[in-house]
C-alpha cells in the first residue's frame, strides 16, 4: 500500500454488461501488463455455479498461459455471499497483488461490487434484524423499493428487482442510520476504468446465441447437480436469471419453450439494468472511458495500452 509520500497504486478496471468480452479484454490487459485479475461478480463467487455465472475459464489464458484470477470459485453454493464479503476479500487480495509488485486489474458487471471498491464504500458486516424483516415481509416490491430510496446514504438502492435482496438493502441501511456507522476508507488507489459498450441489437444476438449455447452444453445438468446435492429450489432461486428459471423448469412449473423465452427477456433486462447502473456511475463522478464494442480484442486492448501508459 502507498504511504503518505508514495504515489498510490494503479488498478485498472474493465467493466461491461453481460456478453460483451469484458473477460477476455481484462485477461488481455492482465497479460501484457504484468497483472492479475480481481473478478467483481457477484455470482461467480460460488463454486459449482459455472455456465449459469459465465466462468469461461479458458478466457483466463492467453498464448498458453494461465492468468492468475482471484475472487471466483470462493463461497458454497447455497449461502448468500454479499458486498461486505466482498470488499472484505478484495482489499485482501489487493493488497497481496500490488506487494508483490503485480497489477490489480478488476473486471466485472456487478455494479454495486464495482462501485462499492470505485468509491471506497465499505458496508458493516450488519447483523440480521427479524423483526423489521417482518414487518417489510409485509410490503409489495414497490413498497420496498420506495422505503429502500428514501435512505440516503444507502450505496446499493437500485439493488429492487428481487424481494430478498430489497429487504437485505433495507436492513443495512436502517442499521447503518441507527448506529451512526460510517464507511472504513479505503485505502488510496489510482483508477483507470474502462467501459466495453456495444450496440444494443448486437448486444442482443450475443446474449441471446450464448443463451442457447449454454443451455445446449450443460447449463441445465448444472441446476440438476445442484438439487441433487440437497440446495432447495428456493435457495436456487435467490440466485435469479438462469437459476431460477430453469430451476422452474427442472421442477415442472414451465415448458423448456416458456422458460428459454422468460429467461432470455430476464437477461436481456439484467443488461438493461446493468448498463443504467454504469451510466448513474458516471453521475457519481466515476469517469469511464467506454470502449466500442465492435472491435476487435487487439484493438480495444490497444485502446487501454495508450490511455494507460503514462501512468504505469
Amino acid at each position: 500500500m502507498a504511504t503518505e509520500n508514495q504515489t498510490p497504486p494503479l488498478m485498472i478496471t474493465v467493466l461491461g454488461a453481460t456478453a460483451t468480452g469484458k473477460t477476455k479484454l481484462a485477461t488481455r490487459v492482465a497479460a501484457e501488463l504484468q497483472g492479475e485479475i480481481i473478478s467483481a461478480d457477484s455470482r461467480q463467487v460460488y463454486r459449482g455455479m459455472n455456465l449459469g455465472t459465465g466462468k469461461d475459464y479458458e478466457d483466463y489464458s492467453v498464448d498458453g498461459k494461465q492468468i492468475p484470477f482471484h475472487l471466483i470459485d470462493i463461497a458454497e453454493a447455497g449461502t448468500e455471499y454479499n458486498v461486505f464479503e466482498f470488499q472484505c476479500d478484495f482489499l485482501r487480495v489487493f493488497e497481496d497483488i500490488v506487494q508483490r509488485k503485480k497489477l490489480p486489474v478488476m473486471c466485472g458487471g456487478s455494479g454495486m461490487y464495482l462501485e462499492a471498491v470505485l468509491q471506497g464504500y465499505l458496508l458493516d458486516d450488519v447483523p440480521r434484524n427479524q423483526k423489521l424483516r417482518n414487518e417489510l415481509d409485509k410490503k409489495s416490491l414497490q413498497e420496498l423499493v420506495v422505503l429502500l430510496e428514501t435512505y440516503r446514504e444507502v450505496h446499493n438502492t437500485t439493488d429492487s428487482n428481487d424481494r430478498d435482496r430489497a429487504i437485505r438493502a433495507i436492513e443495512i441501511a436502517k442499521y447503518r442510520q441507527d448506529n451512526n456507522s460510517e464507511d472504513v476508507v479505503f485505502p488510496p488507489i489510482r483508477h483507470s476504468v474502462f467501459g466495453i459498450n456495444m450496440e444494443r441489437n448486437e448486444l442482443r444476438q450475443r446474449i441471446t446465441e450464448r443463451l442457447s449455447h449454454r443451455l445446449n452444453h450443460g447449463m441445465i445438468d448444472e441446476v440438476k447437480e445442484l438439487l441433487g446435492k440437497g440446495l432447495t429450489a428456493d435457495q436456487l432461486s435467490y440466485y435469479g436469471l438462469e437459476y431460477r428459471h430453469i430451476t422452474d423448469y427442472i421442477t415442472g412449473e414451465t415448458s423448456y419453450n416458456e422458460m428459454f423465452k422468460q429467461l432470455n427477456a430476464a437477461i436481456h433486462q439484467y443488461a438493461k439494468r446493468q448498463i443504467t447502473w454504469f451510466r448513474r456511475m458516471e453521475k457519481k463522478g466515476i469517469t469511464i472511458i467506454w470502449i466500442d464494442g465492435s472491435l476487435s480484442v487487439d484493438d480495444r486492448l490497444s485502446v487501454v495500452i495508450n490511455a494507460t501508459k503514462d501512468y504505469l
